[in-house]
């Protein structure tokens, strides 16, 4: 053994010689590899979409497990009430959060829990002497708070020192949301959930999602945290079947990987989507956010019905919340439209060119831009030079040619796009949702006429409340995007900052500190002006629609100071009218004293054949003398003339106001069965039906 042990040691020494000989000898071969590595490094790599919002989902909104399972539940119930509104159906939407622990979880995925062996490995090991310090310190702490309490002193409890790494308590949680919408085609669902950017939603028109991602963000959150699939099952109208898929996606290949597919029997005739899937999220953190949520969304859709529960291993953490429908009139669905000159670069242009059906560029600029006429086109292209003509082939246009088709459409004038293809939520059905969460004392709402930016047009819609419940005092603002709710960066976005400092809130009659203030804004457009990665604001840059806001919120604020003034007027009246009746008494008794004081001279001026008073107060004498007129008679004459006084200011104040400012009184009307046929008329402030 030591002598092969010598050997061995000895041979090592003549082997790194030899090796060194041998680079000497032979540098071209070191030269050859290190330029062999260099080529490895430099090779050009590729990300497919899933993979890019895998890496980067804050800029979805996954940014934590808390903000993650908000995100999921917004992205769901959105793309539920999109389904229904496509098929004009009034939208039934039960959302479901199931609460799963580690146990729970470790059998659905097939791991066997193990005990700990070595307890200091892990976070949440307290040593002995740690132990010892902490319960010193509580022992402490009751100590102080018993002696406060004996003093009748308050005692602050010290914050809780957060965990070592600031997870708080992430759990598992099963998200599960059902709908009555349009379904989805056996075939099409596994791309649907399971391709990164492919959807039924791109177009130019008014949309409810911010990335196009939907459900699929929630699927690769799911395989990063839990590593589940989800589940869908589905029925399309009409269908005799339901069809159920289990899949995940392939991240690197951005494909669905779908682990099972099949139909099964439809006996009760559903329509709609139920999709379920398990992700690592914090209820703790984000259930306010989640609930503020849903009940924004109930403001904005008062002819939706949700229905939200979170079910907790621990019973009494159980929520139930049913979000009731308070009409059946739903906004139009919005139109996809086409592209406006003025906001249309290179790219566009060219893609455009590309996909369009039209065979000579007359027809395409008449056909593929909105407000582009046939006479107007001629004038264009003419303008374009002598290259151009009506007839020419649009795809041959060179690059020079789309190039001075792009500067033209920069320089030229159009026509404003109109608000056609817009769906805003409408005055009507935003005065019932404030009315229906809020229940405010006072509420006034506008709905403004179309603006444009960037040849984008948008609509304005703004609500105004005083007092309700659940609100507190100040400025409590709600804002909505294409009629979704915005609970992230409030304070840099154009409604906040509008509200807060370009609108006087007192020469409106309104107490910015202690009135409780609810103002709601909600802007819908093809192209809404999002600001930062996460999308959750609109900027404050833009002078339009910081324009419009403004407007849309003082048209409020003057409704809201009318009926202001009316309640301040009515109030004065009846302190007035107070007032009065308070010295009623005081003045009948002087009145009568007086009163008596003359019948008795009257009768000793009798007595000497004295006359002095006219026949009409020898009358009034004579009563009071007879005791008709008494202080109780003149009590009774004098209410009766306030009381007259009273209703002769109120009837010529209602007269100078005119009709239209008479007291309005908010009524619901249920509809009837839905067999009947019937008319809708629209007005701002009701909608009145015709049933036939």
């Amino acid at each position: 053994m030591d002598m092969n042990d010598s050997d061995a040691s000895s041979d090592e020494p003549k082997k790194k010689k030899q090796s060194r000989v041998k680079q000497k000898k032979n540098p071209s071969s070191s030269a050859s590899s290190s330029k062999s590595k260099s080529k490895d490094t430099s090779l050009l790599k590729q990300k497919s979409p899933a993979e890019f919002f895998a890496e980067n989902k804050n800029i979805a909104g996954f940014d934590n497990p808390g903000k993650s399972l908000y995100t999921t539940v917004r992205e769901l119930v959105e793309n539920a009430l999109d389904s229904a509104e496509s098929i004009s159906e009034l939208p039934v939407i039960e959302i479901t959060i199931e609460e799963i622990n580690k146990g729970r979880y470790n059998t659905m995925i097939g791991l066997v829990d193990r005990e700990r062996i070595d307890e200091e490995l892990y976070d949440d090991f307290e040593s002995a002497k740690a132990r010892e310090k902490r319960l010193a310190k509580e022992a402490k702490m009751q100590e102080t708070k018993e002696k406060s309490a004996a003093l009748g002193k308050k005692f602050k409890e010290p914050a809780s020192a957060k965990g070592a790494k600031g997870r708080g308590e992430t759990a598992f949680f099963r998200v599960t949301c059902k709908d009555n919408g349009r379904g989805m085609a056996h075939d099409d669902i596994p791309n649907m959930f399971g391709r990164v950017l492919s959807g039924t939603k791109y177009g130019l028109k008014q949309t409810r999602g911010k990335f196009g991602l939907g459900a699929k963000m929630a699927l690769i959150w799911s395989k990063m945290s839990t590593g589940l699939p989800i589940e869908i099952t589905s029925s399309m109208q009409g269908q005799n079947f339901t069809t159920f898929c289990r899949l995940d996606i392939d991240i690197h290949k951005n494909i669905p990987h779908v682990h099972l597919h099949e139909k099964r029997e439809n006996k009760d005739r559903w329509h709609g989507a139920e999709i379920q899937v398990i992700i690592e999220g914090n209820w703790t953190t984000y259930r306010l956010k989640i609930l503020h949520y849903m009940r924004q969304m109930a403001v904005i859709t008062p002819y939706a019905q949700f229905l939200f529960k979170f079910i907790s291993h621990t019973p009494d953490k159980n929520v139930t919340i049913r979000f009731a429908r308070r009409t059946d009139v739903m906004p139009p669905v919005p139109l996809e439209t086409k592209h406006h000159p003025s906001a249309v670069d290179l790219l566009l242009i060219k893609r455009l060119i590309s996909d369009t059906s039209k065979q000579n560029l007359l027809q395409f600029l008449q056909h593929e831009f909105v407000n582009i006429s046939k006479s107007h086109a001629e004038r264009l292209i003419g303008e374009m030079g002598p290259d151009f003509s009506p007839k020419m082939v649009v795809k041959s246009l060179t690059a020079q040619q789309i190039v001075r088709i792009h500067q033209l459409f920069r320089q030229a004038k159009f026509d404003d796009p109109t608000g056609d293809c817009l769906s805003p939520a409408g005055e009507y059905n935003l005065r019932l949702g404030i009315i229906k969460e809020l229940q405010p004392d006072l509420v006034a709402t506008y709905s403004g006429s179309a603006h444009v930016f960037e040849g984008h047009p948008f609509i304005v819609e703004a609500g105004v409340s005083l007092g309700g419940k659940d609100v507190k005092q100040g400025l409590n603002i709600f804002r909505f995007a294409n009629r979704i709710p915005l609970l992230f960066e409030q304070g840099a976005d154009v409604i906040t900052r509008t509200a807060l400092k370009r609108i006087n809130w007192s020469s409106y009659k309104i107490n910015q500190a202690q009135d409780k203030i609810g103002v709601f804004v909600s802007i819908v457009s093809t192209k809404i002006p999002f600001k930062g990665t996460g999308k959750e604001y609109i900027g404050d840059d833009i002078t339009e629609i910081s324009s419009a806001v403004k407007a849309a919120l003082k048209q409020c604020c003057c409704q809201l100071k009318a009926k202001i003034v009316k309640k301040l007027q009515a109030k004065e009246r009846q302190e007035r009218k107070r007032n009065l009746n308070r010295y009623i008494p005081d003045a009948c008794r002087a009145v009568m004293e007086v009163m008596e004081h003359v019948a008795n001279e009257e009768r000793e001026n009798a007595k000497r054949h004295k006359k002095i008073f006219e026949k009409e107060d020898e009358d009034l004498i004579e009563k009071v003398t007879s005791e008709q007129v008494t202080e109780i008679t003149l009590r009774d004459c004098l209410t009766q003339h306030v009381e007259q006084v009273d209703y002769e200011m109120a009837l010529e104040y209602v007269t100078q106001s005119g009709v239209s400012e008479e007291p309005r009184e908010d009524i619901y009307l249920n509809s009837l069965g839905s067999s009947h046929k019937f008319v809708d008329f629209h007005s701002p402030v009701y909608v009145f039906r015709f049933i036939s």
